[in-house]
């Protein structure tokens, strides 16, 4: 995918081919390169994680993938089918049923209850009154707002705001779930307890989330798989244990550097080999993060075995080989 901003894109594109720089591009044709030749998989039920600073070409390629915005060149698919043909009927029904968008600022109706912007969606699809609400309600009970049905938004707060934002997207029961920087705007408590409440809600939806962020904190939380964009490229895609173990280049590494191992490396990296299986009290997934196992290595119940997807023991950690990891 391409999307190119500017009246002669071809000549955009031909100059970044070449090794262009944007700045150059941007000097020799008057054109910006926000999307350059991005390709990539979002695969069913996953928390896609696009990271970038301002300017990285991320908000342009959700909206390319959404078609709030046309691209330059190449297409999306969602189940193997491209979306870049459907007219205007098809593309509105897509949308209603299939996938929906949060953004950082809420777009909430003023003028409406919160149960009816929740339901809003849903009237859209035509749904009877009653029908509606009754789904809205059990959304707004999803997020823990369910009191607040009958007031209007600008009666909540920032983060309130944002959950009702956020149930308005779900009520319709989408595939997919298009997250543009929704909590960039929040306080760091409240966006951490929104983070929190996205992945409780995740673990039991088992929706498909595409969620930008310029956070590397909030993508290594969220993420199954985090890409890094830069200057409208992917710069690195994989897990956020690939990409803080082992950066690609200089770059990436510069946001790693203060970045929490334990919260993102298995004790899959660490595995020792088996010793004495009587030594084992304790046994966690090859898949458990370091943090997790920790309580059981200070409490002395060590070493802690690793057993693999069948039960199988294959090793082992200790204290000693997680400091080491910790420390490098």
């Amino acid at each position: 995918m391409w999307k190119i901003f500017g009246d002669d894109p071809k000549r955009a594109r031909s100059l970044a081919d070449e090794g262009g720089s944007s700045q150059q591009i941007l000097d020799s044709t008057g054109c910006v390169v926000a999307v350059r030749n991005v390709s990539f998989t979002v695969r069913r039920g996953e928390i896609f994680v696009v990271m970038g600073l301002s300017g990285s070409g991320k908000s342009t390629l959700i909206r390319c993938l959404s078609r709030l915005i046309e691209p330059t060149h190449g297409e999306v698919l969602i189940d193997g089918d491209p979306i870049g043909n459907l007219d205007t009927d098809a593309l509105r029904e897509l949308r209603r049923h299939r996938m929906s968008m949060v953004f950082q600022h809420f777009g909430l109706f003023p003028h409406r209850r919160v149960l009816d912007n929740v339901a809003f969606g849903l009237e859209v699809r035509g749904m009877p009154k009653a029908e509606r609400y009754e789904r809205a309600f059990s959304v707004l009970e999803s997020v823990g707002l369910e009191a607040w049905s009958d007031h209007h938004p600008q009666q909540l707060s920032g983060g309130m705001q944002q959950r009702v934002g956020l149930a308005r997207a779900l009520c319709v029961e989408p595939e997919i779930l298009f997250f543009d920087e929704p909590f960039s705007a929040l306080d760091p408590l409240i966006r951490r307890d929104m983070q929190d409440e996205l992945l409780s809600l995740q673990a039991q939806m088992h929706r498909t989330l595409v969620f930008i962020t310029h956070d590397f904190q909030e993508a290594l939380k969220l993420g199954d798989r985090i890409a890094i964009m830069k200057d409208g490229l992917f710069m690195q895609l994989g897990t956020p244990e690939e990409i803080v173990f082992a950066p690609a280049d200089d770059y990436v590494r510069e946001f790693t550097k203060d970045a929490p191992k334990i919260k993102v490396v298995t004790v899959r990296t660490v595995l020792g080999r088996l010793g004495r299986p009587d030594e084992v009290h304790h046994s966690v997934s090859a898949d458990t993060v370091l943090e997790e196992v920790l309580p059981l290595l200070l409490s002395g119940s060590e070493p802690v075995g690793v057993v693999d997807g069948t039960g199988k023991l294959i090793g082992q950690v200790d204290r000693r080989a997680v400091s080491q990891l910790v420390g490098g």
